[in-house]
C-alpha cells in the first residue's frame, strides 16, 4: 500500500486537519499543472498567483468532497473541480452578462451562415429576418452590443470558455517580432483587409475614420451628418460583419473574396482590435 493510499484510508475514517493538510500538500502540484494547462495569460488585475490561489481553492474543495468508494481516481476528480474553480473566478471577473455573450454569438453565427449561403454580405433586412426580429430591433441590438464592447484595456475578454487574457493582450507589440510572427501578422492584416473591403460603404467609412484616422464616434457623426448613437450602431454592425467574415475564412467557409484585394488605408488595421471599441467616444 502506497503512502497516499494509506493517508486516504485514514482520512476516510478520521478526517483530521493534519491528514487533510497532508493530502493538500501532496496534490499541490496538480493545481499548478491545471493552471499551466489552461494557458491563461496573466494581465492587469490578474496575476499568476491569483490563478494558482484559486486553483488551490478548487483542490481543497476536491479533497473535502472526494469519496474513494466511488471507484474513480482522485486526480481525475480533482482536475475538473480545480479547472471549474478557476473558470468560475474568470467568469465572475467578466462584467459582460452571459446573455449578452450569447446574443453576440447568435448574431455573428447567423451573419456568417447567411454570407455563406448568399455568397455576399447579407442586407440588414435579411439578417433581421433570419433572427426573427425587425430591422429597428437589429439596430438596437447592434447598438447595445457595441456599448458592451467599449471596455477598459484591463478587462478580461475571450470566448469559448473565457480562456483569453485582457484587451491589452490583443494589442500587438510592434517590437521584437520573430520572422514567423511577421508572417502571421501579415496574414492577419490581409484577412482583416478583406473583411473591411467586404463591408458596405458606410460601414467601411466608419471603420476607416475610427481606426485609421483616429476620429471619435461623435466626430464621425459630424462628418456623416448623423447622430453619435447612429454611428455607434453602424460601427457595431461593421464589427459583427468583419468578425463573421474572418471566422468564415478561419473555419474554411466559402466567404466572398474579391478578385483583387486593393491596398486601402484601412488595410493597416491591426488584427484583433476590430473586435472591441476601447472606449473612445
Amino acid at each position: 500500500m502506497g503512502e497516499l493510499e494509506r493517508i486516504w484510508r485514514e482520512y476516510g475514517r478520521d478526517r483530521t486537519p493534519e491528514l487533510r493538510r497532508k493530502l493538500i500538500e501532496a496534490y499541490a502540484p496538480l493545481a499548478r499543472y491545471v493552471v499551466e494547462r489552461l494557458n491563461i495569460r496573466p494581465g492587469a488585475g490578474l496575476s499568476y498567483d491569483d490563478l494558482l490561489g484559486q486553483a488551490v481553492v478548487g483542490l481543497i474543495d476536491a479533497v473535502d468532497r472526494f469519496d474513494p468508494d466511488r471507484g474513480i481516481k482522485f486526480e481525475t476528480y480533482a482536475y475538473h473541480r480545480i479547472r471549474g474553480s478557476v473558470m468560475d473566478m474568470l467568469r465572475e471577473m467578466d462584467w459582460v452578462p452571459r446573455s449578452v455573450r450569447q446574443r453576440e454569438s447568435q448574431l455573428s453565427n447567423t451573419y456568417a451562415m447567411l454570407e455563406a449561403a448568399l455568397s455576399r454580405p447579407p442586407e440588414d433586412a435579411e439578417l433581421a429576418g433570419a433572427l426573427g426580429i425587425t430591422v429597428d430591433e437589429l439596430d438596437e441590438l447592434a447598438h447595445d452590443l457595441a456599448l458592451q464592447t467599449m471596455q477598459s484595456l484591463d478587462d478580461l475578454v475571450g470566448s469559448q470558455g473565457y480562456e483569453s487574457g485582457t484587451l491589452l493582450d490583443l494589442v500587438p507589440d510592434e517590437h521584437g517580432l520573430t520572422p514567423e510572427e511577421h508572417v502571421d501578422r501579415a496574414a492577419q492584416r490581409e484577412m482583416l483587409a478583406r473583411a473591411v473591403d467586404a463591408l458596405p460603404e458606410t460601414e467601411r467609412t466608419v471603420i476607416s475614420l475610427y481606426y485609421h484616422e483616429g476620429l471619435t464616434l461623435k466626430e464621425i457623426g459630424q462628418v456623416l451628418g448623423v447622430t453619435e448613437s447612429r454611428v455607434c450602431q453602424i460601427h457595431g454592425k461593421a464589427v459583427l460583419r468583419m468578425r463573421a467574415h474572418v471566422e468564415s475564412q478561419l473555419g474554411g467557409t466559402a466567404a466572398p473574396r474579391p478578385e483583387t484585394v486593393s491596398k486601402p488605408q484601412h488595410a493597416g488595421l491591426q488584427a484583433g482590435t476590430s473586435d472591441h471599441v476601447v472606449g473612445r467616444t
